[in-house]
């Protein structure tokens, strides 16, 4: 085992898509940039964990970074240049790769890669972004919530890299630097006594945290049989049954998330529906009657005909939430096991569907459903790293709570207005069911603002938090937590560090200084980030 030293400004630590946000924004300005990531795909939710973006119905025309837009027109160009699109299919401007009905842009993981890398190709080229893959953060040094140094460990070789800057970037999926760095933070359930939270318990439940998920993609081919084998843990999971679950968690059948009514989907590969008609507005239709066509990331009669026997879809269904229990600061023996149980029960589910599901015409299962492992970039077929929708939240200057975004804890259909603003977002508060038992929390929101004072620790020092670690409680990070919200923390946390950096200022001091911050939004506004919403829209 060797151990190698090196030194940056900025050191960015998860590179999803908070943390190549974070990059890109810091390298705009100037600033050297050490860019890690745990897998081999950097990107995050919209790669490595295969969830196509969810995003507001207005995301075409506002309420989203100008280089997130870029990054959205990005695969749809992709497309364009590399896939035999049909004519009308290719004249769309709103393309909808995928024609699914959960976003206006459902798409293939590996093309939101090739994107991302492209958009970081004039500063990796350069050697302004250095990009590092397969380190996961084992270590920190770190006085007063200074971090000197963080440890990072090959995850083939053992190998470590220990990497100084002067300023760092947590854009890690779960907040990992936090408790290796001495860093303040919080998970699962705060109490309605800290919060305020109407939907907040008497007491605080740090072990409660959202479902994970272990996604996968399939397509179908009716005249094989491609059933994988029987997974160990098939029988446990095909009789798991949540007391609010209406039936077998392994099935059509779930609570609807926002009136907890059970509900029971239906699952047809190949419908022959019109996808140049699907119109992804969640704030119409949920759209996920079918699950088929719900999360769908290929759609074959967009293309030419004969170019792809069938359409692609992504398992992300509440059959396959993992909420068990918690991997969140227990040993890391428990937390692999549990994260293998999560794999199983994904696994279980695909071989449910190859074998048990009820179909349409009254037969059981589809055995030529096939997994694409070419399109997860693993072996297994499976997707290469788990999606975690709650991980630890800083104690923050600022800390976002439901009476801050949610109509009916304000009593008005708009959100609180802050003056530290570094962007915007909007979903509703979308809480999946959760370790401690909990079934969906799923209300509106009204569209909000993303607080400079939520990215900051209380106590100040040399970290910022860049992706789903800012400072919500467990209620608001339902809707802190999706791609484009995701990706604009990320744009002001590295713009945050470049600032300081130049100014040789801290993140709290800009903060506590209203010229500065304001100078900061300038900087920002200037960059195509927008702070604040139009009028006209609407909680949903």
């Amino acid at each position: 085992m060797t151990t190698v030293h090196d030194d940056t400004e900025i050191l960015i630590v998860g590179a999803g898509l908070g943390g190549v946000a974070a990059a890109l924004a810091a390298a705009r300005q100037g600033a050297r940039v050490v860019l890690t990531e745990e897998f081999d795909w950097i990107g995050g939710q919209s790669t490595s964990q295969a969830v196509p973006p969810d995003e507001h119905p207005w995301i075409e025309d506002f309420g989203c970074t100008r280089s997130y837009r870029a990054f959205r027109d990005g695969i749809r160009d992709y497309y364009r240049r590399a896939y035999p699109l049909t004519d009308a299919a290719r004249a769309r401007t709103d393309l909808n790769p995928g024609a699914g009905w959960v976003s206006k842009l459902c798409h293939e993981p590996k093309v939101a890669l090739a994107v991302l890398e492209e958009m970081l190709a004039p500063y990796t080229a350069g050697g302004q972004v250095r990009l590092y893959t397969g380190l996961r953060p084992t270590g920190a040094s770190a006085q007063d919530q200074v971090v000197s140094a963080v440890e990072l460990t090959d995850v083939r070789t053992g190998d470590k890299r220990t990497i100084r800057a002067q300023f760092v970037v947590d854009a890690t999926e779960t907040g990992e630097l936090l408790p290796l760095a001495g860093i303040d933070y919080v998970t699962g359930f705060e109490s309605r006594t800290e919060t305020g939270e109407p939907s907040a318990p008497e007491q605080a439940q740090p072990e409660n945290v959202q479902a994970l998920s272990i996604c996968f993609a399939v397509e179908h081919q009716a005249r094989a049989d491609h059933t994988i084998d029987k997974p160990e843990q098939y029988e446990k999971w095909r009789q798991v049954q949540p007391e609010f679950w209406g039936g077998p968690l392994v099935s059509w059948t779930a609570p609807h998330p926002r009136t907890l009514q059970i509900t029971h989907r239906v699952f047809e590969p190949n419908p022959g529906d019109d996808a140049l008609a699907v119109d992804a507005d969640q704030s119409k239709d949920p759209g996920d009657t079918n699950l088929w066509t719900f999360r769908r990331i290929l759609a074959r009669d967009l293309h030419t005909p004969g170019a792809f026997s069938s359409d692609v879809t992504l398992v992300n269904w509440p059959s396959i939430d993992y909420f068990e229990a918690p991997v969140l600061d227990v040993p890391p023996e428990v937390a692999e096991q549990r994260l293998a149980d999560a794999k199983q029960l994904s696994l279980s589910m695909l071989y449910w569907m190859q074998t048990e599901a009820p179909r349409p015409d009254g037969g059981r299962g589809w055995p030529g459903l096939r997994l694409r492992p070419d399109l997860m970039g693993t072996e297994d077929g499976l997707a290469m790293a788990p999606y975690h929708r709650e991980g630890r939240r800083i104690r923050a200057l600022e800390t976002i709570t439901e009476q801050d975004v949610s109509p009916a804890a304000r009593g008005e259909d708009t959100a609180r207005r802050y003056p530290d603003s570094v962007g915007v977002g909007m979903y509703r508060i979308d809480l999946h069911p959760s370790t401690g038992g909990d079934n969906y929390i799923d209300v509106p929101a009204a569209p909000f603002q993303i607080p400079l004072g939520a990215l900051i620790p209380r106590g100040g020092g040399n970290l910022i938090a860049g992706a789903k670690n800012i400072g919500t409680t467990h209620i608001t990070n339902g809707c802190y937590r999706l791609h484009p919200v995701e990706w604009n923390i990320g744009e002001a946390a590295g713009a945050l560090a470049a600032t300081c950096l130049r100014q040789g200022s801290t993140p709290a001091a800009v903060h506590a200084d209203p010229a500065a911050v304001s100078a900061f939004q300038e900087l920002l506004v200037a960059d195509g980030v927008e702070l604040d919403w139009p009028e006209g829209v609407y909680p949903y």
